[in-house]
């Protein structure tokens, strides 16, 4: 099988997915509802499209093409109030975040579609482990080759990524001691981790050509990296995002990134390298366990910081990148929350410390995804 053509996009669009909860309002526990929300949600016209998920207490919504953060909050907004509309009607409700904090992951049933039928098969209960809930963001590139180029830039800031998104301190009942804990069951997956350092689409396809002569692959869907490139809507899209608790927050996510790649065709401010990735596993553990609180190693310089000062300093300087797409708001806010140390994991954590109880801590981050105060 060859690699798809990459398609043309417009430079710097955007699409935004959001994998999300399903849980009862009675326990607050994870249920099976997703046919019910797919059939309830298909009666109402909305841009991008609901679609299910791995396990059946979870779906997949998505954004149409944006091209601001402002445009992604309209169209989630949509979403958002027309999943709320349909839960309530099912008497369940919708949460984010990356982990339910206490399923059983035995308890979970595959959702009945050949491709995840396919891969239970092959990766047992790894399947069931991958109820977790992440947000992708795909931004539109304006060659394959610039693709590659930018894929590779945005990886040095792929711990900037997960520690603003950080919002899975808790598995099965316990506090993992994580910010992030649900990429540990991601970098479970063989084909996961960082995509090779080639910067043209040449030897990509070349990559691609030996990796499916192997039969390990068959599509780019069989990769798992924490970047890849999507030649199908000719994006590459970010998958290290916990889903946050907020569409808000989902729509500033998509504005940094929108902003950091603004900058990297605007400017060039450095050519990708393979030493680049000396570092890249370490400053992922650093965020995925710390969060805000993390050290942050510069792949250039080697040098040591704190995590937090190293995105203040990167929002202030892609700023007026960020002005000139409409996404200063976005970055305001997640600049205020990285100085501050905040993010949703912090929260979770604040409301636990102050119920003693899970299933109230999930109750009001269903309230804060509905957009009402808990």
């Amino acid at each position: 099988m060859s690699l798809e053509a990459f398609h043309h996009s417009e430079p710097l669009t955007l699409g935004v997915e959001l994998e999300l909860q399903l849980v009862n309002t009675h326990d607050y526990d994870l249920a099976p509802y997703a046919d019910d929300m797919l059939r309830l949600m298909a009666r109402t016209p909305l841009p991008g499209s609901v679609v299910p998920e791995m396990t059946s207490s979870m779906i997949e919504v998505s954004t149409g093409i944006c091209h601001s953060s402002s445009e992604v909050l309209g169209q989630l907004s949509q979403i958002r109030d027309a999943l709320v509309k349909s839960a309530d009607k099912l008497n369940i409700a919708v949460v984010g975040g990356g982990t339910h904090p206490f399923q059983q992951w035995h308890e979970r049933r595959i959702y009945d579609k050949p491709r995840f039928q396919e891969l239970s098969q092959l990766y047992g209960y790894l399947s069931k482990q991958f109820t977790i809930f992440g947000q992708h963001v795909h931004v539109g590139c304006p060659s394959a080759d610039e693709a590659l180029v930018m894929l590779h830039r945005m990886s040095r800031y792929i711990p900037h990524f997960i520690a603003l998104s950080a919002s899975s301190p808790y598995v099965q009942g316990h506090d993992t001691a994580f910010d992030s804990a649900r990429l540990n069951s991601v970098f479970a997956f063989p084909l996961s981790g960082r995509a090779p350092c080639v910067l043209t689409w040449d030897q990509f396809e070349q990559y691609f050509d030996k990796m499916t002569r192997t039969g390990v692959v068959k599509s780019m869907k069989d990769f798992y990296w924490d970047i890849r490139p999507k030649p199908e809507f000719g994006t590459i899209e970010i998958r290290v995002f916990d889903t946050p608790l907020t569409i808000e927050r989902a729509a500033a996510l998509a504005g940094f990134v929108q902003s950091l790649a603004a900058w990297f065709l605007a400017e060039q401010p450095f050519t990708p390298a393979e030493d680049d990735y000396l570092v890249y596993t370490y400053n992922r553990f650093q965020a995925c366990r710390f969060g805000m609180d993390a050290v942050y190693v510069d792949p250039a310089t080697g040098g040591h910081m704190p995590l937090r000062e190293h995105i203040v300093q990167t929002i202030d300087h892609i700023a007026r990148h960020a002005g000139s797409h409409g996404a200063s708001g976005a970055l305001h806010m997640l600049r205020g929350e990285a100085a501050a140390g905040q993010n949703d994991a912090r929260w979770l954590r604040g409301r636990m410390q102050d119920e003693q109880l899970l299933a109230e801590v999930i109750r009001q981050a269903a309230q804060r995804f509905r957009g009402t105060p808990p």
